[in-house]
């Protein structure tokens, strides 16, 4: 095959862009031709928050948890259709020490933290919903992702969250980047504005990984539309066959 059939035939099966793909090829995380592009690595992914502190309460009440145990287990499910070792992390609820949780992947690829999102107290209103009155805020939507400088292994942590950002970015998904506004209890730096990555170096998760590390929050559950899209089982499937694409390339050797 020529090689630019070969490049073709790559991109069209990651579903990116010429842009996006090149971008990828920049970054080192994809190699065009000669190489495999999928690499069995191992992966621990980590289920955000746990039964006692369950996180942010949705626009409908439900739980993150639960929005994150669901995304979790089809993420470590793609996963290992792709060829890869998972183990999943705080499945049971029952991880409340989160500074143990990275350690538990030691040895491994990297650790990934799934999240679902909210936004600072000022920009909530209230609704009924079912009979019982919910905080959201419409204001906000989209995908983010944090790493952590206080770490041997950023350069890996930040090439995997920028390929995971490019990667759902070609599957339609769009980054919240409010992360970034220069208010109290926001001012996380750009690590990759363009694919949503940020630093939050003391976040507890991350800083105690020996591994590469990152956290990934896969949309704002407290925007009503958001949520509706989130709780919909074929956009988890785009959100964990875009992980296991770009942790495919971002791992290979």
């Amino acid at each position: 095959m020529k090689a630019e059939g070969f490049f073709n035939s790559i991109r069209v099966y990651l579903r990116l862009s010429a842009a996006e793909f090149l971008f990828l090829i920049c970054l080192g995380v994809l190699t065009p031709w000669g190489s495999n592009v999928v690499f069995a690595a191992s992966i621990a992914v980590d289920v955000g928050h746990y039964l006692q502190k369950p996180g942010v309460i949705s626009a409908r009440g439900v739980p993150e948890f639960e929005y994150n145990r669901q995304l979790a287990r089809e993420v470590s499910e793609t996963l290992r259709r792709a060829g890869h070792k998972t183990i999943l992390i705080g499945d049971d609820g029952l991880a409340e020490d989160l500074g143990k949780r990275a350690p538990r992947a030691a040895g491994m690829d990297l650790f990934l933290s799934i999240h679902h999102d909210s936004v600072q107290p000022r920009f909530l209103s209230t609704w009924e919903y079912e009979g019982q009155v919910q905080s959201y805020s419409d204001l906000f939507s989209g995908f983010s992702l944090f790493v952590s400088r206080i770490t041997s292994h950023l350069e890996p942590s930040l090439k995997c969250a920028s390929a995971i950002g490019t990667a759902l970015r070609g599957a339609g998904f769009t980054p919240s980047r409010y992360h970034a506004d220069p208010i109290v209890g926001e001012n996380r730096p750009f690590a990759d504005e363009a694919n949503g990555v940020h630093y939050f170096d003391n976040l507890a998760v991350l800083k105690t990984a020996t591994i590469p590390a990152l956290l990934f929050e896969a949309g704002v559950i407290v925007n009503r539309e958001e949520e509706l899209r989130i709780r919909d089982p074929a956009v988890r499937r785009r959100i964990a066959e875009g992980i296991a694409t770009a942790l495919g390339a971002c791992l290979s050797r």
